[in-house]
């Protein structure tokens, strides 16, 4: 027992009203068992809030221009996202956009269409501030190889690369050689030979800088105007990135309890001004039966849900089962719905199941 916290008892000998003041009580009884009991439990306690902290998804900061940003398909970031969820990996992409299918469950990145190196030089220390991210994923520079200083754009990304990592030393920062432009793979292969030394010196001098070699995972034959990949291409750039990520120890944290009980799926259904609705499906993958389940994700910032069904919201974000969908058969589904309020991109991070 902690001495700081004993039941105090007093030192001998006493008198006849001292024996009649401290004589034991119900109260003093009830009193020291409380202290008992909240002592032996403090461990546990400690223990299910550290669990809770590590529950935390990782923030990954997908950074770029349109190749980034991937049009209506979402880029490599969809086929990466299955990928990580399917790892166990708990991640959250990050950024002020939401681009790809409805379907796709976390659609936020930094990928600005048209853009330059300058440009996302321009912006990314805000950016950095305001999201935070724990992991970087850069490929920039083919706007660039069409612009009026190509030869000048080695130097541009090496200062680029040290602003992120001046303002985010913590972060791993992922820079990938940029895929072929059909009409100008010269100037790409001499780009992408120029910042390679350049990275892996920051990398030398302890930056947390990693060199990803993405031009020859995509051919051209998977770039329908030469410049930007179809789905195909997308997936290769995917698993890239994906194997580069996993590379790197905490990079997207560490792999989920393999023996997790349920998996979490969630979907933006609705959009307007103001708000969105979404949906997240909870399935059973295993062989035994569910009999209650707790869901956690992300909002963008500024969003709260304002309406829910299906469920139980708390904190930012859990929501517990309803009593009509906790059971859930082997490989069977629930889900529940809500309608969340805020200004910005709508979009929910990536989501994990717990069983209760």
């Amino acid at each position: 027992m902690n001495p700081s916290l004993h039941c105090w008892e007093p030192p001998l000998p006493l008198t006849p009203v001292d024996e009649r003041l401290l004589m034991p009580s119900p109260f003093r009884a009830l009193c020291c068992a409380l202290v008992a009991t909240l002592l032996a439990a403090s461990p546990a306690l400690a223990d299910q809030s550290t669990v809770e902290q590590a529950a935390d998804p990782v923030r990954v900061m997908p950074l770029g221009d349109s190749i980034t940003q991937g049009g209506s398909i979402g880029g490599y970031r969809l086929d990466l996202g299955t990928r990580l969820r399917a790892a166990g990996r708990n991640v959250d992409f990050v950024g002020s956009l939401a681009d790809g299918p409805g379907s796709m469950p976390d659609r936020n990145h930094e990928g600005h269409p048209g853009w330059t190196i300058a440009q996302v030089d321009a912006n990314v220390v805000n950016w950095l501030r305001t999201y935070t991210p724990r992991t970087i994923l850069l490929h920039i520079g083919t706007n660039d190889m069409y612009g009026s200083d190509p030869a000048g754009a080695p130097g541009r990304l090496s200062s680029l690369v040290d602003k992120i990592t001046a303002q985010a030393p913590g972060a791993d920062v992922f820079v990938s050689t940029i895929i072929p432009i059909r009409f100008a793979d010269a100037t790409v292969r001499n780009y992408n030979a120029a910042i390679v030394p350049l990275l892996r010196a920051k990398a030398a001098a302890g930056k947390r800088v990693h060199v990803v070699d993405m031009y020859p995972a995509v051919p051209v034959a998977d770039l329908p105007d030469g410049i930007h990949p179809n789905a195909a291409g997308y997936s290769k750039m995917a698993a890239v990135w994906f194997n580069a990520l996993s590379s790197v120890p905490g990079s997207v944290g560490d792999p989920q309890d393999p023996g997790a009980t349920c998996t979490a799926t969630p979907k933006v259904t609705g959009t307007w001004n103001g708000g969105f609705q979404a949906e997240v499906v909870v399935t059973n993958p295993t062989a035994s039966t569910l009999t209650g389940w707790s869901v956690r994700f992300t909002l963008p910032g500024g969003h709260t849900v304002t309406q829910i069904w299906g469920g139980t919201a708390s904190g930012s974000v859990t929501v517990t089962n309803a009593a009509y969908n906790g059971t859930i058969g082997p490989g069977a589904s629930a889900a529940f719905g809500f309608i969340a309020s805020g200004s910005g991109a709508a979009a929910v991070g990536s989501a994990t199941c717990a069983g209760a």
